[in-house]
């Protein structure tokens, strides 16, 4: 960890005024360097490379009529691809926007329509989700696909790429001005339409310093792209930020597979949401308990557990636990590190939701310091991160540097910077609710902000909890505390809105229910089935008896329904993004619900 910081100092394409022009200086100051690869180098470019790529396909767009302020639409998976064809679209002045690969017909088309895209590059996975949608978007002229064309409906990306046109690349790029439109990303909202949040590229330049300034990324810097590029935490990270600081990005196509990504890649800079942390750490506390040594490198644990804590309560560390944790960490944790892949990094960050306590404490214990940040599309996903060098667990830090944040009378988080978009595409009212006369944007978060400026994020405003005798509880912090108490749990949605007590529907966890269930003589059952057996349901009532522990009495969780099955990304209980459909929960899941307060 504490490496120098190079990337600020050597880059010239910090001072861009566009994306699009960062993108020209970083290719010219490091045209040998990796830009973008595959894990097997399968496909390897280089920053130069990467250039000759996104002009001609640039080229290919031009003569396909792609001007300045038209909309690309791209429905690609995490491949080098994908860098290509949204670069090659800013550099023509157009917009390029992502749809999640999770997306129905009718999903493609209102976000397609609402975008007004003139073309869409799609990988034929999507094909026929394209197809399905595509009668109702008559402003839609081509749809280019990655293997090639599939029917006269359809193009070759590979004939794209090979056309001519009389385009001048240098004047295109340019002609790009800092006010003008870089990407739409569609919000997954939880309930209605997604808005189309309109971010340009002073937004985005703003950003990227804003989060290197915090960071300090090191010169020749890694990450791995593996998030939804529909979502702003995928561009900003493992985009826009390579970009601008001559990162290499390393491509994961398929997201359950990215930890092992992580020793293969060592990234300098890894984001990810809770879960990922919480699966990772239950990972590594089963390799902590087994093997030779099992009850020395529990003490250790417990002794580096302590003085995490010691440290986040300002207290001092006596000397014989430092020096006990020293040892530790020369003899263990080190090791840890480097087979997690977390042996090089600057930072890493965890955010989108609350993430349970002991989560934050593993990671710091065993050398990792995890910190919880904050940010929103409306923000390009800035806002909010702790430095790592002073690192609060259980806030998402102080604001960025550049961003002003302030509390509503009612705790409504208030945010005011360059990173903050211009609006909702094509919804004016919602733009007004939003962003008021003096530039503060009304964030639908409320929170709190301590006397060093961190801030702690309470719940969404419109997803606060008041129960029967009028107490206000966030379901989000309960459900963080019930997915802390057991690796069994991997969703758990709270129910108690104007109810008399609390309860929660909770969804086993696909990859560690199996691995519990062999080891309680239940294996070989299905998701399903685990659901019905009573020693689950022990296992559970002692996680969710455990996290009433830390709940206040009005929080706690009086009933509690194992729903069979999983919940996916994208599909009835989950946004893409994995935040909790609340409304569609409480809809879908009514006759469960009710049971629990019968009677």
């Amino acid at each position: 960890m504490g490496a120098t910081t190079a990337a600020a100092a050597s880059s010239r394409a910090v001072g861009a005024a566009t994306i699009a022009e960062a993108f020209r200086i970083t290719a010219e100051d490091h045209p040998d360097r990796v830009a973008v690869r595959t894990k097997d180098d399968e496909v390897s470019l280089t920053w130069s490379e990467l250039r000759d790529r996104v002009d001609a396909f640039a080229r290919g767009l031009h003569a396909l009529g792609v001007r300045r302020g038209d909309t690309v639409a791209l429905m690609l998976g995490n491949r080098p691809e994908f860098h290509i064809a949204d670069l090659a679209a800013m550099t023509l002045g157009a917009t390029p926007f992502s749809i999640y690969a999770t997306s129905s017909p009718e999903q493609i088309t209102y976000v397609v329509g609402d975008a007004k895209a003139r073309v869409a590059v799609v990988e034929e996975l999507f094909l026929n989700q394209f197809r399905a949608a595509r009668g109702d978007l008559p402003e839609l002229e081509h749809v280019v696909v990655l293997e090639g064309a599939q029917g006269s409906d359809t193009l070759g990306w590979a004939e794209v790429e090979a056309t001519e046109s009389d385009l001048d690349v240098e004047a295109a790029w340019r002609g790009v001005e800092p006010e003008d439109l870089i990407t739409l990303i569609y919000t997954s909202g939880t309930t209605g339409p997604p808005k189309g949040v309109q971010l340009v590229h002073r937004n985005l330049m703003a950003a990227t310093r804003a989060v290197e300034q915090l960071i300090r990324f090191p010169d020749g810097s890694k990450v791995i792209s593996w998030l939804p590029s529909a979502h702003i935490a995928e561009r900003m990270a493992h985009h826009y930020l390579p970009i601008v600081y001559a990162m290499t990005i390393t491509t994961c196509p398929n997201p359950r597979e990215v930890v092992g990504y992580l020793p293969a890649v060592k990234p300098t800079w890894f984001f990810a949401v809770p879960r990922i942390w919480e699966k990772l750490k239950a990972g590594m506390e089963g390799f902590l308990a087994s093997g030779e040594g099992g009850e020395q490198k529990r003490a250790w644990l417990e002794a580096a557990t302590r003085k995490v804590e010691l440290e986040q309560a300002g207290e001092p560390v006596p000397e014989d636990l430092a020096a006990t944790v020293a040892q530790a960490d020369e003899q263990l944790f080190s090791q840890v590190r480097a087979m997690l892949g977390f042996d090089q990094v600057a930072a890493v960050n965890v955010g989108a939701a609350p993430t349970p306590r002991e989560v934050l404490v593993f990671f710091h214990a065993i050398g990792v310091p995890l910190a919880e940040l904050w940010g929103m599309s409306e923000t390009c996903g800035a806002g909010a991160c702790n430095p790592p060098e002073k690192i609060k667990i259980g806030t998402v830090g102080p604001p960025t540097p550049g961003v002003e944040a302030k509390l509503a009378e009612d705790g409504e988080l208030l945010i005011r910077s360059d990173v903050v978009m211009t609006g909702y595409k094509n919804v004016p009212d919602r733009t007004s609710e939003a962003l008021d006369a003096d530039g503060w944007l009304h964030t639908g978060d409320i929170a709190t902000i301590d006397e060093d400026g961190y801030i702690t994020i309470v719940d969404r405003k419109k997803e606060l909890i008041i129960s029967a005798s009028g107490k206000n509880m966030s379901p989000a912090n309960i459900e963080s505390t019930l997915k802390g108490s057991s690796p069994l749990i991997g969703q758990a949605a709270t129910i108690g809105d104007g109810r008399h007590y609390n309860t929660a529907l909770i969804v086993l966890d696909a990859d560690f229910a199996p691995a519990w269930a062999a080891q309680n003589g239940l294996e070989g059952k299905s998701l399903e089935g685990l659901a019905r057996e009573d020693a689950i349901r022990t296992a559970v009532q002692a996680a969710v008896d455990k996290a009433n522990d830390k709940l206040s009495r009005v929080e706690q969780i009086k009933k509690f329904t194992i729903l069979e099955g999983d919940w996916a990304p994208g599909g009835d209980e989950l946004t893409p993004t994995m935040k909790l459909k609340r409304r569609p929960i409480a809809d879908k899941y009514a006759a469960e619900i009710d049971a629990m307060y019968s009677g």
